[in-house]
């Protein structure tokens, strides 16, 4: 089945056809709607990749994503592939599992598919990765990197104003003994996390013990485990904040079988505010940070880097303001309270 079977059917040319599925409005409606109804009728799916790239173009964009399993992605991946359908694009998706020898053949991968631009939305990084991409030209978009420099587009998270918040509110219940579980210290999201966790605890004028801060794994099982050891210490924290939802849902976990209760026994802030955050028990306070925000930015960097609005990310006025932060925001639900010792 090819496009000039469709052309018979409805009879019409084959340009026409191409015109009708490019979305192109010069067809005649009349026209258009019998070359839809031939398409429906013999079933027939274009070769979107021959058709693209006979004109030189591919419309591919590449999304590197860490970790297709935790719920802070599906919102990311739904809103960008939505962009990009809506602007005549396809998105290609890559899962690098936070391996950053994973990451190089996702990259590889993405470039044999002739992608014309990639957005990196992961932390572990690989620099041969970056320079093959680099030495094409192609255009990418990453998270909280240093920036602007050629064909990168920085989108940057404001961290710091979550994380102020939601210290603002534990001390503010009277919490003292504070504990945060960070993620892996080879993540560069999770090493900033925590290190703004800590600036911002020591100008609350709070010190904190040291074996009050421990890594997990930014699962559910990372955060069980790193709340297991925290509980081993006498006295135990009072609050726990955490680097991502998923931890902090693990941690409460730990909290329940350790016998003791959130938010009565212990605090646990999260951040992210994944969908199950609302529905857990008790519902998480966290830190809300949009995906659909990031997506945006994103698409957009890369959409205007490819459709002619400027050669460098310092030139580029993008739409979505690609180059300013992601807002932060403490979402308050039901496990945190003031202490009870």
């Amino acid at each position: 089945m090819n496009i000039r079977d469709v052309a018979k059917k409805a009879k019409v040319s084959t340009a026409t056809v191409s015109r009708v599925m490019s979305g192109v409005n010069i067809v005649k409606p009349e026209t258009a709607e019998r070359v839809r109804k031939a398409i429906n009728a013999l079933s027939y799916v274009p070769n979107l990749s021959a058709r693209t790239l006979s004109k030189g173009r591919s419309h591919l964009f590449g999304v590197v994503i860490s970790d297709i399993t935790n719920p802070f992605f599906p919102d990311l991946i739904y809103t960008f592939n939505e962009l990009a359908e809506q602007h005549k694009y396809r998105a290609v998706f890559a899962n690098t599992n936070y391996s950053p020898a994973r990451m190089e053949l996702c990259i590889h991968s993405l470039l044999e598919q002739k992608v014309e631009g990639i957005a990196i939305m992961t932390s572990e990084m690989s620099p041969n990765s970056i320079l093959m991409i680099a030495e094409r030209g192609i255009p990418m978009v990453f998270l909280n990197e240093p920036g602007p420099q050629k064909n990168l587009t920085n989108v940057v998270v404001d961290y710091k104003s979550g994380m102020e918040q939601a210290i603002d509110h534990i001390v503010g219940l009277g919490h003292k003994r504070i504990a945060f579980i960070g993620g892996p210290q080879d993540l560069r999201s999770a090493v900033l996390r925590q290190s703004i966790f800590l600036k911002a605890l020591k100008e609350k004028g709070i010190k904190l013990d040291k074996r009050r801060l421990t890594s997990g794994n930014h699962r559910v099982d990372g955060g069980y485990a790193a709340m297991q050891r925290l509980l081993e210490q006498n006295p135990r924290p009072t609050a726990v904040m955490t680097s991502n939802d998923l931890t902090a849902i693990g941690a409460i976990s730990a909290i329940y079988e350790a016998g003791l209760q959130v938010p009565r026994d212990i605090s646990v802030v999260g951040f992210d505010d994944i969908e199950m955050s609302r529905a857990y028990n008790p519902a998480l306070t966290t830190v809300r940070l949009s995906r659909v925000d990031i997506a945006t930015r994103a698409f957009f960097s890369l959409y205007d880097a490819c459709n002619g609005a400027g050669t460098t990310v310092s030139k580029r006025k993008v739409k979505g303001a690609a180059d300013k932060m992601v807002p932060t925001q403490l979402i308050l639900r039901k496990s945190t309270a003031a202490p009870t010792s």
